[in-house]
């Protein structure tokens, strides 16, 4: 016997919650719905998940299940928008103008693309450069599609070194506000962050491998993967912390032709090493050259088969902003103990005001640009300016410094790139504008006296 409740018979056909549902009242189905396997097109139905008295057969279905449900997809209205992001249609949409058969009126400042100026990305003046068209190939240039005069908005997917106005800022300040007056309740917040890992799981066990996108850009935004991956790279160790599903390390191995290196692939979350390990790239490998083990970048210990001073480069993409901000301190000490003197950390991670902190409503706010997403995963925007203190060393030093025995010791990274990554992306179809943020960097350990680990002592053998 199986047991669903009204609408999600609907849902589970492939139909969104909202039309299910709207689907379920129609047909007059009660909270639950049984089904026995031997009586595909009958149901049972009971007024109450807790009662199951006086069943009614009811002929749901008069044809084919895949056709009817085929039939009812057709019908279904594709949406601009999901409800979560309604309340941001002023600031991400534009409004098609009506079909005309006189040409149209010339684009003006007070209606551009059918949007009024207000809620517009600011354009730069109109040049006679041909690199509008290029497409980026250098590291931390983020592109060179900008946004000029006169450009259609919509000749692109996307436009590079996109700012927003100050109505635009102005509006993100406002949900800021929202959201810090409708935050998460202390009993949530409590839930949250005492086992972030937990929601992790979840989160893998739900989505697997296919879910997720390999990270192809890496190699241009951090040329140096791809030197230590070709056949003269020479003995490198390279650890990812926050591998997630693998793919920044399947890529990597599978690019790989240097015998010589060593990748370590590392989360907190057992299910996401449970992934990468079931993986046939993972169990066909010969030369054992990928690793995956599960692994707190805040905890005190350091990862499986890693010695202090072993590691040359750390990949940390979109990691950081799962720490709270009080694991901070922990996860750049065992950063620290773990580079080698001139190791390398590659960073990226979300930066504040990027679409998907703006669009948070209320009950996601768990602290000043802190958030947790409605899976229960947990989310943080940073200022560049905040990255500088953390990893440059002003932050991490005030935290440390009763435990630093010297200067030398103390997590102070030489700052090699920090750079902000503003794009505007554009949904042609469904006429929508979003603008990301994005921080991306390069922190060096100094090369100090390789004997020494942060705060004059070794952390806890794995």
């Amino acid at each position: 016997m199986c047991e669903l409740i009204g609408w999600q018979y609907f849902n589970r056909r492939g139909l969104d919650a909202g039309l299910a549902k709207e689907l379920a009242r129609e047909t007059d189905l009660p909270d639950v719905v049984r089904s026995d396997k031997t009586m595909p097109r009958k149901y049972d139905f009971a007024s109450s998940p807790s009662l199951y008295q006086t069943p009614q057969h009811v002929e749901i279905m008069a044809a084919d299940e895949d056709n009817v449900s085929l039939a009812i997809r057709k019908k279904q209205p594709k949406q601009q928008l999901t409800k979560g992001m309604e309340h941001m249609r002023g600031y991400v949409t534009i409004e098609e103008q009506p079909e005309t058969t006189t040409p149209p009126n010339p684009t003006t400042g007070e209606d551009a693309y059918g949007v009024p100026a207000a809620f517009e990305p600011i354009r730069k003046p109109a040049t006679d450069s041909k690199n509008n068209d290029q497409k980026r190939t250098d590291p931390f240039q983020f592109g060179t599609r900008f946004l000029e005069e006169g450009d259609d908005i919509f000749a692109h997917n996307a436009w590079d070194h996109v700012e927003v106005d100050a109505q635009y800022t102005e509006f993100i300040e406002q949900q800021t506000i929202f959201q810090r007056e409708n935050q998460v309740s202390d009993f949530d917040k409590k839930r949250f962050n005492d086992k972030p890992e937990k929601w992790w799981d979840k989160f893998y066990g739900n989505n697997n491998a296919n879910f997720f996108k390999d990270r192809k850009w890496l190699v241009q935004e951090f040329p140096v993967l791809g030197e230590v991956t070709k056949a003269e790279g020479g003995d490198v160790t390279l650890l990812e912390v926050g591998a997630g599903a693998g793919n920044t390390a399947f890529p990597l191995l599978a690019m790989n032709e240097n015998p010589k290196l060593k990748l370590h692939a590392c989360d907190y979350s057992k299910k996401a090493i449970e992934v990468i390990r079931s993986q046939e790239a993972y169990t066909s490998q010969t030369l054992k050259t990928l690793q995956a083990d599960v692994w707190d970048a805040a905890g005190e210990i350091l990862p499986p088969g890693l010695e202090p001073c072993s590691v040359d480069i750390v990949l940390m993409v979109f990691i950081f902003s799962a720490l709270a901000p009080e694991q901070w301190e922990q996860a750049v000490r065992n950063i620290w103990t773990l580079l080698k003197p001139g190791g390398e950390i590659l960073f990226r991670d979300y930066g504040r005001g990027d679409l998907a902190q703006v669009r948070f409503k209320k009950g996601r706010y768990l602290d000043e640009n802190f958030y947790v997403r409605g899976d229960g995963t947990r989310v943080y925007f940073f200022e560049e300016s905040e990255l500088r203190d953390i990893w440059g060393g002003e932050t991490a030093e005030k935290a440390l410094e009763q435990l630093a025995n010297d200067g030398d010791s103390k997590p102070k990274f030489e700052i090699i790139n920090l750079a902000v990554d503003r794009r505007m992306l554009v949904n042609r179809q469904r006429k929508l504008k979003m603008y990301r943020c994005w921080m991306q960097g390069r922190f060096q350990k100094p090369n100090l006296d390789a004997t020494k680990t942060l705060n004059g002592k070794e952390p806890a053998a794995p």
